[in-house]
């Protein structure tokens, strides 16, 4: 006896997964915006900062990186109410996803910042930059320009790691597609259609990132 597929039941469903990929979307979004504005703050205190600046960098940097994300996820959701602070799915799984892309990103860009010729930061001081200036004109659009690519992988695995924030209820495309399956008991046909939708986002990201980063982040 055959397998009857049945992709109509799940496609009716379009405004749900759609409404599930624009959250993933905006997720995606605000926190690569704010991860890695979040990681260059991390790269810069580790490779600039004072020895206590550093050292609370370096924690924050090495407790996320060794610790899985669903775990991040929970504590921020389940574990804070416990001091007081209850927040939303939305802002938990917004929160855990700007960490976690942080801490990864801060060791991209301290590759990139440590790459930079020692020549550089010299003939900028020479020109009396400050040391901002030295650091946001001369040293970060290079090495954000050498990174890039590592940096563009990260904010996509970011953005499908996003599928467990369906756990705590964030309505995203994974929780839309459980939900679907929920619905008419079409489980393979929702998580094939989620599969190919996360297939389909991911190479739009990267090729919206990649177009980005060079005429917004260290252009010439």
């Amino acid at each position: 006896m055959g397998i009857a597929f049945d992709f109509s039941a799940v496609l009716s469903q379009w405004p749900l997964l759609l409404k599930g990929l624009a959250w993933t979307a905006g997720l995606t979004a605000v926190s690569a915006v704010l991860g890695l504005v979040l990681g260059v703050g991390c790269a810069w205190a580790r490779t600039r900062g004072h020895a206590a600046v550093r050292a609370v960098a370096a924690t924050y940097v090495e407790l996320i990186r060794n610790t899985p994300f669903i775990v991040q996820l929970f504590f921020i959701f389940f574990g804070l109410p416990a001091l007081g602070l209850r927040l939303s799915p939305e802002w938990s799984a917004l929160i855990a996803m700007t960490v976690n892309l942080g801490a990864y990103s801060a060791e991209i860009v301290r590759a990139g910042i440590e790459a930079t010729p020692r020549g550089q930061i010299e003939a900028a001081m020479s020109l009396a930059l400050t040391p901002a200036q030295t650091f946001t004109r001369i040293v970060l659009p290079p090495a954000l320009e050498r990174v890039w690519p590592s940096i563009v992988s990260q904010i996509v695995i970011v953005m499908l790691g996003s599928a467990v924030c369906g756990q705590i209820a964030t309505e995203e495309l994974s929780y839309a597609a459980n939900l679907i399956q929920s619905r008419n008991f079409r489980a393979f046909e929702s998580f094939i259609v989620a599969t190919l939708m996360y297939l389909g986002f991911s190479i739009v990201l990267r090729r919206v990132l990649d177009w980005v980063g060079p005429r917004l982040l260290f252009a010439r």
